[in-house]
């Protein structure tokens, strides 16, 4: 027995059409599976102060359904307001990716995106691993830098390339709030999470095509292990690219090396 839709907040229920129509239900669903797991927690999630904002809490859900080959899942939006896009790892206080001196401020501020640039780079072959800072990136930021037309210039455009490659950029907890633990919010959302994956397998039986591939970064993804939906699901798993060991992760140098990511795709 499903709780009535009647008892979920109306400003998240109006947040649902800011996604792609091909998620509406299955949104609405999942608020549904929250609240019938904790019937006070969306209500009072409605009532406080949470990032993202501007109305983007399924922000990630502008990619079609159909389009959905990888899942990414992040553990939750940044703790600020300027970077929390409701789009996992994608910081929206970042702009341009390069400096003079290799990546930028920016970058090199949001350590998982430095870190994920650097994993990138090596497995390019444009880096060495266990030589990714200094001169080596300087060399790199320079060509890159001159080659507007190849090599993509912002994060914007590397989130457009995720995006085409048929990534979903989810968070575990699609919430931040500076008074609530993001593992205890993430808990709240995993409800929601499965009615995610569930919509995912029927959308793929129902096409006759692959399940979608989960790339689970960090502690706060890995407990989403506990759901018996996702053992159905094909993973790819690492530690949390705000760790150094994260540069050198073999499977996820291959995973996303073939991908070319940080080319500018040609019409």
């Amino acid at each position: 027995m499903t709780t009535p839709a009647t008892s979920l907040p109306a400003d998240l229920l109006g947040l649902i059409q800011t996604a792609d129509p091909s998620w509406h239900a299955t949104l609405r669903a999942g608020l549904e599976a929250v609240a019938q797991a904790d019937p006070a927690y969306l209500g009072v999630l409605a009532q406080d102060n949470y990032l993202p904002t501007e109305g983007r809490l399924f922000a990630a859900f502008k990619q079609p359904i159909d389009a959905v080959r990888y899942v990414l899942v992040g553990e939750g939006p940044y703790p600020r307001a300027a970077s929390a896009t409701g789009v996992c790892f994608m910081d929206g206080a970042v702009g341009s990716l390069w400096s003079d001196k290799g990546l930028s401020k920016q970058v090199n501020r949001a350590t998982s995106l430095r870190n994920f640039m650097k994993m990138l780079l090596v497995a390019d072959g444009a880096l060495q691993a266990g030589n990714t800072s200094g001169d080596a990136l300087a060399g790199i930021s320079a060509q890159a830098q001159q080659d507007t037309a190849g090599t993509i210039q912002t994060l914007a455009d590397l989130q457009a390339n995720l995006e085409g490659h048929g990534f979903l950029l989810l968070n575990a907890s699609l919430v931040f709030r500076e008074h609530v633990a993001p593992v205890k919010d993430a808990r709240a959302w995993k409800p929601f999470f499965d009615t995610v994956l569930r919509a995912l397998a029927d959308h793929a039986q129902a096409r006759g095509t692959p399940l979608p591939t989960l790339v689970l970064w960090g502690k706060i993804a890995e407990q989403l292990h506990s759901l018996p939906q996702l053992e159905a699901f094909p993973r790819a798993v690492a530690e949390h690219p705000y760790n150094l060991s994260f540069i050198e992760h073999g499977g996820m140098q291959q995973l996303f090396g073939r991908m070319q990511l940080l080319k500018r795709k040609t019409a």
